[in-house]
Order: structure tokens, then sequence, then C-alpha cells
């Protein structure tokens, strides 16, 4: 990678609190940082990078055209035009992604072939997004919906529950978050299995590691299958009927990757006639999720609008990962963190 010299101009693309913006004009006397929120999406929390689109005047048009044209390097993508990179951005060389998966993106906007770099918030998410695993298992495990709907109705009566201890969960996508999910679900006794792409040594939090083509082997076993794996041409419907048909009955299914890594038809199916436990959703295939989908309804799903990573502390751990890398994209000689990789598509 060649490093613009003698000055790197970065660009702050989407609402970060301004003393973070500090932190990155004052890391090193080698950059100028440009950041102007008021030519960028209304944010609704202090960590939306999405935001509600500004109605430009002609002048702040030009105004951010401008910026974007001396960029060099980019703290998250143009929100206006960003099929247009390439054309608007010449001096563009690397784009720091605020989320952990930036594939999808980079196919629609006609970047997943590169050329420039773009490095991901992969880590960031992993403490967050397990907690919520973590909270929807306990939820039907512990036999919460029952209570709940037996507050609603005023109605006493004791019943056998469950517990988590001794269970085993099928983690495919063994990265960062869904080692932090297996961390935490070890202390409550759960075993797990990691699914890689390729084969790997079992370590800590794993107690056992497959690969992604010897899922099946290994579902049956599951009482709990937690997906938290990349979107890929190699996992778009990965879980699919047949899948889902091998669980136990009465496994829980949770999805914190992507929504056509899933067969939504079939899990509610399986949902609506009770041989699933449950699923926990931060994600669906189409989001927001369709107005006609079972989903809504049933009454064994916990679903998040895409939303259980949205913490107070994602823009401070997003830009320290962004410093890092920042120090290493201007010494030129080692290798960013999370930086994509076009063939394997994450």
């Amino acid at each position: 990678m060649t490093v613009p010299d003698p000055c790197v101009e970065v660009l702050v693309a989407s609402y970060l609190e301004p003393d973070l913006v500090e932190r990155v004009a004052r890391s090193d006397p080698r950059i100028r940082v440009s950041y102007a929120p008021e030519l960028l999406p209304r944010p609704r929390w202090p960590s939306d990078h999405v935001g509600i689109p500004r109605d430009l005047t002609a002048d702040e048009h030009d105004r951010w055209t401008s910026m974007l044209h001396t960029a060099d390097v980019m703290f998250d993508f143009d929100w206006r035009r960003p099929e247009r990179t390439l054309e608007q951005s010449p001096n563009l060389r690397w784009i720091q992604a605020t989320s952990a998966g930036a594939g999808q993106l980079l196919e629609k906007i006609g970047l997943s072939s590169g050329p420039l770099t773009v490095t991901t918030a992969a880590g960031v998410h992993a403490d967050p997004l397990a907690e919520f695993a973590l909270a929807g298992i306990l939820h039907f495990a512990r036999g919460l919906p029952r209570l709940i709907a037996d507050r609603h109705h005023r109605t006493w009566r004791k019943q056998e529950t469950t517990e988590l201890a001794g269970r085993h969960a099928l983690i495919v996508g063994a990265g960062k978050i869904g080692s932090r999910t297996a961390e935490l679900l070890r202390c409550f006794s759960v075993t797990s299995t990691g699914v890689a792409r390729s084969p790997r040594p079992t370590d800590p939090p794993f107690d056992t590691t497959t690969t992604t083509d010897r899922i099946a082997e290994h579902l049956p076993t599951a009482d709990i299958l937690v997906i938290s794996c990349a979107l890929t041409d190699r996992t778009r419907g990965l879980i699919g009927r047949p899948e889902l048909a091998a669980l136990p009955d009465g496994a829980l299914v949770v999805n914190l990757g992507r929504g056509p890594i899933l067969d939504e038809d079939a899990l509610a199916e399986a949902l609506s006639t009770r041989r699933l436990g449950g699923a926990v959703l931060d994600v669906t295939s189409t989001e927001p999720l369709r107005a006609d989908s079972p989903l809504w309804t049933a009454e064994n799903v916990l679903l998040s609008p895409h939303s259980a990573a949205n913490v107070p502390s994602e823009n401070g751990k997003i830009v320290d990962l962004f410093l890092e890398n920042l120090g290493r994209y201007l010494s030129g000689d080692t290798p960013l963190i999370n930086e994509f990789d076009f063939d394997a598509g994450y």
C-alpha cells in the first residue's frame, strides 16, 4: 500500500462525538482531519452510522463533494453516493468501515473487487452481541415466556423448569463474536463446537471445532445453534430446512450474522409446530422484516431490529481500532487489522 505524502487527509464520513474526532486529529502530525457533522445524516443515537439523511443545499453539496475529492482515508463510507466512491474520491486509498460485515455493502456499491483497502470493525461488537445471545438463550431455557404469560393472566402455577448446564452449542462462525458467545455460555456449563471455514486447532473457549462442510454431523447434538458467521456465497442459505430438521426437539436458534444465512420460512414453520424451542434474532433476511412474516406474532421468538450491538461504547471502540490501523497505515510496513478479504467476501 502506498501512503500519500506529505499529509494524509482523513475524512470522517459518519457521526462521531467531538472528543473522538479530536482524538483522531491529535493522533499523528502527519494527518489532517476533515469533519462536518452538519453535512452528515442526523444520528438517532451517538453510534448511529446510518442516521436520517439531510437535505443539503447546493452549496452544502458542493462542500461535501470537495471534502470527498481530497480524502486519502475515510472513516466510514460516503452516505450520499457511495456507488460513485472511486469517481468522487480519486485519492482514496483506504476506508475504515464501522460494521463487522462489509461484504453486502461493497457488492451493492460496486466495490466488491477492490481496488481500495477496506478494514472492518470485526470484534468491536462481540460483547454486546454475545450478551444479547445469552439473554435470549436464558429467556427460553429458563421458561421466561411462560412466567410472563402467567403473570399477564394472573395465573399462579408451579411447574418444572429447565437449565442451561449440560447443554451443547454449535456456533457457526468461530470468530470474535462466536468466541465471545462461547465464553459466556461456558460460564453456565454449556459446551460448544466452533465452526470455521477451514480446519483449526481446538482451543478455549471451544471444546471441539469443525469446518463448515461438516456441520451436518454436529446438528443432532446441538441444543443451541448460534449463527455468527459472515454472509458470503458459501454461507447464503447455509441453514435451511434439512439443517433445522436435524436439530434436537426443543433446540434454540440464534442468528447474530446476517439474515440470508438462515431459511426464515423453514424457521417459522419449525417454531409454529413447537418443534424448536425458540429463536433469538438480531437480523432477518429482509430488513425491516416484511409485514406478513409470521415471526412478528410467534410467541417463541425474540426479535431485535439489527440493533443488539448499538451500545454507548461502540464509537470509542471503533476509534481505538481506527487509530491502531492509522498508525499501521502511516508506517506502511505492518498489515492492517481486519482487512477485508475480497476473495473470501469478508
